[in-house]
């Protein structure tokens, strides 16, 4: 069955909105458990309250909104199991990503500039911001891959681990010890030993994912 030229239109449209708010994820504009309010959205983003909804169902398929019947669509929350399978499939797709990773390669030069920003948000105490550039800094070695699929689904996965991050008071001490690790790690990458990039990936997401889940169940607890 093929769609009609409006609800290409439109399912275009809901794709576009959807990347947008998941980037505004990524970035820590909305806090977990947050309700989103339809008209300020709706109004933000220049659409009907219609194409805002399948906007907030796409996202739920997602696991980044929760939807109450009768109350809204609310941010969605991820407990320790999802940060589990959240390092599970970043394991997955980033160790493709370094075994992947060509001389030369654009994305190189983009994590190079990330970790020298990281550098200087860490001088200025900004720490939401040095968050923000070690995703950015992790979807771009995603990058290294070619595949618009593999980055599409890591958004994803940047965006639940965005919002874990968004339920901690201090997140200093999960990203600062990030900075020079993502140096030491493009540096192997860089001399193409993919043998030393692999295990201190591997060690660099053991720690981090150690660190997330003892932050979470002492907020928790």
């Amino acid at each position: 069955m093929t769609n009609k030229p409006g609800q290409d239109d439109e399912q275009s449209l809901v794709a576009k909105i959807s990347a947008d708010i998941r980037r505004l994820l990524i970035s820590g504009e909305f806090k977990p458990g947050e309700k989103l309010s339809e008209q300020q959205m709706a109004s933000q983003f220049g659409i009907s309250r219609n194409t805002l909804r399948e906007v907030f169902r796409l996202l739920s398929s997602q696991g980044l909104l929760t939807h109450i019947p009768n109350r809204g669509a609310f941010v969605a929350a991820p407990d320790e199991a999802d940060v589990i399978d959240i390092y599970r499939v970043r394991s997955v797709i980033q160790k493709g990503a370094v075994q992947a990773a060509s001389p030369g390669h654009p994305a190189l030069a983009r994590m190079w500039a990330l970790a020298a920003e990281a550098e200087t948000a860490r001088a200025d105490d900004d720490w939401r911001r040095v968050g923000t550039l070690n995703m950015e800094f992790h979807r771009a070695m995603v990058e290294l891959c070619d595949s618009p699929r593999l980055s599409a689904g890591f958004d994803l996965v940047l965006a639940e681990l965005r919002l874990v991050f968004g339920q901690l008071e201090d997140t200093s001490h999960l990203h600062e010890p990030y900075i020079a690790l993502n140096v030491t790690l493009l540096e192997h990458m860089e001399r193409g030993d993919t043998v030393a990039a692999l295990a201190a990936l591997d060690a660099y997401l053991v720690k981090s994912e150690r660190s997330v889940l003892a932050a979470l169940q002492r907020r928790r607890g």
